[in-house]
Parts: structure tokens; sequence; C-alpha cells
């Protein structure tokens, strides 16, 4: 399964594909896209959209996992971020991909069991999980790159469940 996760912005967007064939994890690519501050909102929308279709197009992911905005003291700015999540909600469904939204506390846990580890942790964990010899840059692929390893997650453990209901019932 090839995961797109996805680290909302509207200035900076990141991006990351993983692979588990055979339940083996592999980083496919990751990177960002950017937008400049001075452009207007949705200006911003629209490079991230048609950014993040090229993505889609290249690679062809399964399946998209994107982080839920996180609302601190700043809603302005959840909002803003909102509109990017919609987004690229927005590319997925275009191209009937299923979509999956993961909260930032989610994400750490799964990457790191612990839902309020640092930035700096969770980097290091996405490279060790992703056997990689440096920590990806800038910080908001590496970001994405753990999304789709939440997503990952999640679905091994929703079907190693569903295993055992399956057995359970024999």
């Amino acid at each position: 399964m090839l995961v797109l996760g996805i680290d909302p912005g509207t200035i900076i967007a990141g991006y990351g594909l993983v692979d588990n064939a055979d339940g083996n994890l592999k980083m496919v690519a990751y990177g960002v896209i950017k937008s400049p501050q001075k452009l207007p909102v949705p200006e911003r929308l629209s490079k991230l959209y048609y950014g993040l279709q090229e993505v889609v197009e290249k690679y062809h992911p399964d399946v998209v996992a994107v982080e839920q905005p996180f609302v601190s003291n700043n809603v302005s700015t959840a909002f803003i971020i909102g509109r990017a999540q919609a987004v690229a909600i927005l590319v997925a469904a275009n191209q009937d991909i299923p979509v999956f939204e993961y909260s930032p506390a989610k994400v750490k846990y799964a990457v790191s069991s612990y839902g309020a580890s640092s930035k700096e942790q969770m980097q290091q964990m996405v490279r060790l999980q992703l056997n990689l010899a440096e920590i990806p840059e800038p910080a908001d692929a590496a970001d994405a790159l753990a999304v789709a390893l939440c997503h990952l997650s999640e679905t091994h453990f929703s079907n190693l469940v569903a295993e055992k209901t399956k057995r359970s019932k024999k």
C-alpha cells in the first residue's frame, strides 16, 4: 500500500510517500510545496492544489493521510491551515483516493508511542522507522512522512483486530 502523507500549510506544505510492500516500510519520495507568504491566500491554495495534484499524478498513491490542524491559541492560523487541509482532501477526492485524517497527537503516538513527542523526537523516529541515513528535510516533509507512517500503523492495527475477530467467530 502506497500512502501519501500530507502536512498541510498554505506557505509550506509537506508531502511524503511511504510504501508498505510485504510489511517492509520504504520511503518513496518526500518534499514540500512552497508559496510566497506575500501571495494572497486564494493564490497559495491554488498553488497547493496543483502541486499536490502533480504528486498524485506522478506516484498514484492508494490512500492519502492528512494531518488535522492543531488548534491552540491562534484560531485564525488553524482556520487557514484547515483550508489547506480541505485542498488536500479535494485533490484526493477528485482522483477517487480514500482520505484519512489524523490529529497531531495521534500521529505522534503512532510514530513514537508518546502523544506529546517533540519535533526532534518525531523526526528521529521517522528516520529510524524508514531506515534513512539522515532526518528528512525540511521538517514539513518529515512531518508528512510521519502522517503516512501513522496511517500504516493504524491500518496494521485495524487489520489485526479484524483478523482476531474473524477467528473468534469461527
